[in-house]
Parts: C-alpha cells; structure tokens; sequence
C-alpha cells in the first residue's frame, strides 16, 4: 500500500497514490462492523503507510489525574478489548503519560528520555522519538494515541496535522460503531423482555373458545406490540350461562401488559363466580383504583356479558368501552346496543354501588359481538379509519357461524389496511345463539336497565 512517506506527502505526484490507498483502506473498513475489528484493521493499515515500533492507547475516562488506563499496546500477547473487559485495563498514575493526556495537545519529543520509575518506560524502553495525538471526545481529550519510533527526531512536523485528524476521525467511526452495537445489545434484550412478557401474557388468556350448548363463541386477537393491553376472558357460570370479559388497558406495550396482568389476577382472585356484571365491574374497578390506576393515572375500559342460551338473554355492564353491537332478527344488519355507561375501572375507587345492567332478549340466530377500539379506530395509509360500519358489514357478510363471521372480518380489516402497521391492540369476541338457545317461539324481545 505504499510507504509513509510517499502517503503523507502532500505533492501532486503523489495525489493519485494517496487517493487510490484512502479509496481502498476506506472500502476495508467499510467491511466490518464490529469496532475491535475494525481498530486492528485500522492500525494494521496505518502500520504499513506510518511504521511506527510502539503504538498505545491511553485513557482518563472516569478518572482522576494524574491516573490513566492503558487501552491498547501493540506488543502485548493478549489484547484486552477495552470496549468489552474495562475492569481488566491497567492503570497507572503520573509520569510522562499522566502529564501529556491532560494537556489536551498533541506533543512531539525528538529525543525521548524516561525515568525508569515513570509508567512510560515500560512502553518505550529503546524509543528515542515520540508523538502524543489527542483523541477528543466533548471537547476534552480523553483518549491519547501514542506512537515511538527508535531513531530520534523521527515524526515530521508538517505531517503531525493530517494524523490528527485522521486518528480523530477513525475514532469517531469507532465509537459510533461501539454506540452501535450497544444499541443493538439493548434492543435485543428489550427484545427478549417483550417477548417474554408477551409470552407470559398469551398464558393468562384462554386456551380454548368455550363450548357452550346454545351457543356460538369466536375470538380475534392481536397485539399492536409483542406485548399489549387488551385482556378477554370467559367465566363458565351455573345453569349453561357464559360470561365474557373484554377489557382495553390504557396505553400500549410493557406497561399496558403489566395492568393487564394485574386485571386478570383480579378477576381470579375473586372468590365468587361473576354472575352479576355491574357487582364484577364494581369489585374490579375498586381494587384497581385503590391499590394500581391511581397514582399511575392508568385506566381500563371494560364490558362484562352474561350469556344464558336457555332463557334467551344477554344481560352487561359497560365501564367506559366502546357499545356492544348485536345482529338482532329480523334485521340483518349489527347495529349497538342502547346501553347506560359509567367511567373506566380504575378512575375512582369511590363509585357509588354496582354499574348500571342492561338486558337484552335474543333468538336463535342472533348474535352480539364485544370488541376494543383498536379495531374501529385503525387508519390505512389514507388516513381513513375502519369504523363500525366496515366492522358490520364484515361481520354479517359471512351468515350465521361464528368462525366464518370473525374470519371474514379478519380478512376484510387486513385488505382495508394494507400494509400499515397496527397502531393499538385488536380484539373482537363474537357471540351467535344457535337453535340450542331458547325456543324461537319466544318471539318477544326487551331491553330493560336494571
């Protein structure tokens, strides 16, 4: 790759060689990405166009003068990475080193003399010339490159400026990379923690839909992040009843799964089936509000269901959620459910007794779907939101079975969509009575708030 002088001489002659040495050390390093790699490249390179018989790296990062660390020395055996083993780096005080790295300047000794007590002479015992070149890092030089050569008056004076730069430069390059790759470190455990956390959330939902005679029950779920905050639930109750829970926790990813996860330890821990959907809301946003949302200023909107396939209703309670939408014959449309709503669970401990119940009559055929916002309120790349609307058509489009239904929506939102990134949780839980429910002879239907 050429000789040093015939790189650092800054003739005309010379321009085409030094271009052509730059252009294929520059593609070199250009190769690696990891930052001990590419500084041994680098010096083996830079050997070649500078020889030099010692080269060592020192720092006063994190210490206090006249202290200094050595980082890096050519001749040792076995080269500590500095990046990697810190703790390992050998450190001295004073001397000739803890005198030049605190100066912040680029020093040059034409005839070199060390003190055998000084940490220097362990480094440049039979070196006669030395160059000192700063390393600066915000605006302080907290690294020093020094390099020594065993003939006296060795380094030339009007090459010192173009080393200077060109060793900051590599510097910064090397740093970026160590920033890097420690980036890359902290996202990949960021990674495996979402991971986990989403994997210990799957484990908190149901395992199997219900089988439920009278009943048709499907689920769609999907998280914006690995981790999320929409929680749905079923409750096996006496006399062939279901109930289902779907609850939206306020925000998105770690924090979102955590309450989540502490919403569904509630739900569990209560010694009780929930037959009563405005007691269960009631007990759940008391414990969440007395002991979890308050100081967090968290919340969680909520929708508890009690499905009875053999008398022909659903009875709820809605705790700041968006409305239930029911397909009620004859219509063959979804449409939402008159309802009474109070505030999210967890916005105050001090409301007054069980949320407000809705009951609605239904036949065979019928069907009531519970859904989170990350459904109607998810954007394509035009900007337009999927609604109820789309949600409806999709639902009714497929007939009666429950699976058919959810999987057409599903099918429909991810064509609406395209290629956006989901932006909230989505969940839909679809419930179909079927002939098994109560007999269509019943042929009334009510809605009465209790």
């Amino acid at each position: 790759m050429g000789t040093a002088t015939d790189f650092f001489e800054p003739t005309a002659r010379n321009s085409r060689a030094r271009l052509a040495v730059s252009v294929e050390l520059m593609r070199e390093l250009s190769r690696y990405a990891d930052p001990d790699e590419l500084h041994q490249v680098f010096s083996k390179r830079m050997n070649q166009l500078y020889p030099t018989a010692r080269q060592l790296t020192v720092s006063r990062r994190g210490l206090d003068r006249p202290q200094f660390c050595v980082q890096r020395f050519n001749l040792w055996k076995h080269a500590v990475n500095p990046h990697r083993q810190p703790e390992k780096l050998p450190v001295y005080s004073g001397g000739l080193i803890g005198e030049m790295i605190f100066e912040d300047q680029p020093r040059v000794i034409d005839e070199l003399e060390l003190h055998p007590d000084d940490p220097a002479s362990e480094f440049f015992e039979g070196q006669r010339s030395l160059l000192a070149i700063p390393i600066f890092d915000g605006g302080s030089a907290l690294t020093m490159v020094i390099v020594a050569r065993e003939a006296p008056s060795a380094f030339a004076r009007e090459q010192i400026p173009e080393l200077v730069w060109l060793s900051n430069l590599f510097a910064r390059a090397t740093q970026s990379l160590v920033l890097s790759q420690q980036l890359q470190e902290a996202n990949d455990a960021a990674e495996y923690e979402l991971r986990t956390i989403a994997e210990l959330q799957q484990s908190l939902l149901p395992v199997d839909v219900p089988t439920v005679p009278g009943l048709d029950v499907a689920v769609h779920y999907r998280t914006a992040n690995r981790a999320g905050g929409d929680y749905y639930d079923f409750f096996p109750l006496p006399d062939g009843r279901l109930g289902v829970l779907l609850a939206d926790v306020s925000g998105h990813g770690s924090p979102a799964a955590v309450l989540m996860s502490i919403t569904h330890s509630l739900t569990h821990a209560r010694p009780d089936v929930p037959e009563h959907p405005g007691e269960f809301l009631a007990y759940l946003n008391y414990h969440l509000a007395k002991r979890y949302t308050l100081t967090t200023g968290t919340f969680v909107t909520a929708v508890y269901a009690v499905f009875d396939p053999h008398a022909g209703t659903v009875t709820y309670a809605n705790a700041g959620h968006d409305p239930l939408r029911a397909r009620l014959a004859p219509s063959a449309q979804f449409a939402a459910l008159d309802q009474i709503r109070r505030l999210p669970l967890g916005v105050t401990h001090r409301t007054p007794g069980p949320y407000p119940e809705q009951t609605v009559e239904v036949r065979p055929g019928d069907a009531v779907t519970i859904f989170t916002d990350g459904i109607t309120d998810a954007t394509n790349r035009g900007g337009e939101a999927y609604g109820v609307d789309r949600l409806d058509d999709a639902l009714a489009s497929s007939g009666g079975d429950a699976n058919r239904s959810v999987a057409s929506f599903v099918t429909n939102m991810d064509d609406f969509l395209g290629s956006s990134a989901a932006e909230d949780d989505r969940t839909l839980v679809l419930v179909r009575f079927t002939e098994g429910s109560r007999s269509s002879q019943n042929a009334g239907r009510s809605a009465v708030a209790r």
